[in-house]
């Protein structure tokens, strides 16, 4: 599903209830405690900071999903095509580091 596809899917969504999209400050905090909770569950299993025994095991992909849901809501309001601005980031980001990082060699064709 494209960025565009979520981003009319949550309009939709959003769009039955009376309070709509949240203020942004309300966001950003909300993306704010989102980050976190992705944060504690990278931690428990790649950090140092074990999980108590009596605690569940976080679902790494739901963290995740949370944060796309926030950053789309917030783009939703603000008018925000994030196709568009994904684009521009790629852009960005392929010409600016094109030769910061080793590339992998490439794979040789056999006969």
């Amino acid at each position: 599903m494209s960025l565009a596809a979520h981003q009319a899917r949550v309009d939709q969504w959003i769009a039955q209830f009376e309070e709509g999209y949240f203020h942004p400050l309300t966001n950003i905090a909300r993306l704010s405690e989102e980050v976190g909770e992705l944060a504690r569950e990278v931690n428990h299993r790649f950090g140092q900071k074990t999980k108590k025994p009596e605690e569940l095991d976080g679902d790494l992909a739901m963290e995740m999903a949370d944060i796309l849901f926030v950053i789309i809501c917030m783009a939703n309001r603000e008018g925000i095509d994030l196709e568009v601005a994904f684009d521009r980031m790629m852009q960005k980001v392929e010409q600016r580091d094109a030769t910061r990082w080793t590339r992998k060699p490439v794979p040789e064709e056999s006969p």
